[in-house]
């Protein structure tokens, strides 16, 4: 019998609702065997033999592997459905619920028992149009709220219409991350009216507010923690931490869990601890009410009890109903964005593949777009379309720097520029939201904490004012084109030898074609078209025309780019 590798099952993300009434399945098939995939389907409670086929899609190659999907219409919520696989010389296999086999009856079938929801997991519906833009505090204009808030109308300009800050409660140090008090805005920045007057003028402005919140450990200043301390076993917040031994010591090691490794100041709470947990949800609801914020950023969010995530969301979600949640997990993020913790991630691993590609040039085009793939299959549409996609944030080297840094070339500090320019314009032609990096706009440069938490460079001179306004050009693009917000993201071609690349977004008939030359040369490409019905496209870049048959002809600049519509 062929045998060839398949993978599925029935749940999140190989089997998961994207709106009512739809079931979307995603099928991964062994690469390189040019497999064609349909699934059969029907009711689970039809007689056997009554299954409806429908083709899949092929997504793309992510390596080993390749994708293939089909959403299917479920009129009563509960399906029962296999795989029918076969190759061009016409061998085929079916695949269900016991594995493969040369007939459907010892296949058998996948169970999507009940849809238990009438439509698909819900996020926020401004996310999907969001362009977000991390703030440090302390570095933005003068290091108060004052100072951002002065700067909205800067930002509104830019085309930002959410702006993320990190933490602003009291803390004994800059970056806020050991947490004196959760209740009271650090007076370094300001008070609690000046962050409501910072969140009514954003608002004024159209863009959203989300602040940082740090549930998975406080600081050796909260209150909580002072009174262990002070009483050690006997305190009645003993509870609230994991602490190993008595005495509780600080130094030369920290005898109770912390953030990371033996960070004494920063001691881990114990989110299993209900007074603990309500004490949080407190928090979390107490900034929404009073200041209006949009959303909280979570972070260590792996590492905090999933229980009290469950709980986080239901509660937050059931009486703000818009509030945006992205949890911070520099990994593989899925397994928390399965619609019941949090709407998205920062999308960390999305990153690194960016990384290689325009800042290293360790990769091609080939494994670039496998990685791209590879990230996006493990997480549901919803997720994918909630996360923060990001090229640097305050935990990593400026983009401009690990450009400079890396590439390919005797003058490869040279061509960085260029290659950031092509990964902005990555960013803001992907899925998800866009989330830049204060300064990056303005080819701000920094190595890892504390260099890339410089203060913000406002002096005209000093800025990069082309690339600002590349920035300003590509935002402008996204908001005027929905597909490029919304649309699906599909692989169109890669050519390696060339380091060349193109994808397309689609919504319907309405598509746009990207293309990116990540080399110093200047390209005559030939390719497949990625539209019909048109005699011609135009760059919208540059409002060139171009002919459109069955096969495109376009030309490339050095370390150039297209988007075609």
């Amino acid at each position: 019998m062929t045998r060839w590798f398949l993978y599925h099952t029935a749940e999140d993300p190989f089997a998961f609702p994207v709106g009512p009434g739809s079931l979307k399945l995603r099928l991964f098939v062994q690469n390189g065997q040019h497999l064609t995939c349909t699934v059969i389907h029907s009711d689970r409670y039809d007689s056997p033999g009554s299954e409806i086929p429908l083709p899949m899609e092929r997504i793309g190659s992510a390596g080993a592997y390749e994708i293939h999907e089909a959403v299917l219409p479920l009129a009563t919520g509960k399906c029962r459905y296999l795989f029918h696989v076969m190759n061009p010389a016409g061998e085929y296999l079916w695949y269900g619920e016991r594995g493969i086999a040369e007939n459907r009856e010892h296949a058998g079938s996948f169970q999507y028992a009940y849809m238990h929801h009438p439509e698909a997991v819900k996020i926020p519906s401004w996310s999907q149009d969001a362009v977000v833009y991390q703030i440090y505090p302390s570095s933005y204009n003068g290091g108060t709220l004052k100072g951002i808030l002065d700067k909205i109308p800067y930002l509104q300009q830019l085309g930002i219409t959410a702006m993320y800050m990190t933490p602003i409660f009291e803390s004994p140090s800059e970056h806020k991350y050991n947490t004196s008090d959760y209740y009271k805005v650090d007076p370094m920045f300001g008070t609690t009216a000046d962050l409501k007057a910072l969140v009514d003028q954003a608002h004024r402005h159209g863009i959203r507010v989300l602040l940082d919140a740090v549930f998975n450990h406080a600081g050796d200043t909260f209150f909580a923690f002072r009174d262990v301390l002070e009483h050690g076993e006997n305190s009645r917040y003993k509870d609230w931490f994991v602490i190993h031994s008595y005495p509780v010591v600080q130094t030369p090691s920290p005898n109770y869990e912390t953030f990371a490794k033996a960070e004494a100041h920063m001691p881990k709470l114990n989110m299993e601890n209900p007074e603990v947990a309500d004490y949080m949800m407190e928090v979390a609801k107490h900034w929404v009410r009073e200041a209006g914020i949009d959303g909280w950023r979570l972070d260590v969010a792996n590492e905090v009890s999933p229980k009290f995530w469950t709980r986080f969301r239901r509660e937050l979600k059931a009486e703000f109903p818009e509030l945006l949640l992205i949890g911070e997990i520099m990994h593989g993020s899925g397994p928390w964005l399965r619609g019941d913790q949090f709407d998205g991630g920062m999308n960390y691993v999305l990153r690194d593949a960016v990384l290689e590609f325009f800042a290293e040039q360790t990769a091609g085009p080939v494994r670039f777009m496998e990685q791209v793939l590879h990230q996006e299959a493990f997480c549901n549409d919803q997720a994918n379309a909630a996360m923060f996609q990001l090229l640097g944030s305050h935990d990593t080297l400026r983009f401009l720097t690990a450009c400079k840094q890396g590439g390919r070339g005797w003058n490869h500090e040279e061509t960085a520029i260029y290659r950031m320019r092509l990964a902005v314009f990555f960013q803001m032609t992907y899925i998800g939201m866009p989330m830049i990096y204060y300064g990056d706009e303005v080819g701000m440069e920094g190595a890892t904490d504390p260099h890339c938490r410089r203060p913000m460079v406002w002096r005209e001179q000093e800025q990069n004012s082309a690339l600002h306004a590349w920035y300003t050009e590509l935002i402008g693009l996204r908001k005027k084109y929905e597909v490029l917000r919304k649309g699906a993201f599909r692989p169109w071609f890669t050519d390696e030898t060339r380091n060349v690349l193109g994808y397309v977004r689609s919504s319907g008939q309405e598509k746009i074609g990207l293309v990116i030359n990540n080399s110093p040369n200047r390209y005559h490409l030939e390719v497949d078209s990625f539209r019909s019905g048109t005699s011609e496209l135009t760059d919208l870049l540059t409002g060139t025309t171009i002919l459109n048959g069955d096969r495109l002809v376009v030309e490339l600049e050095p370390f150039g780019c297209l988007m075609l519509h």
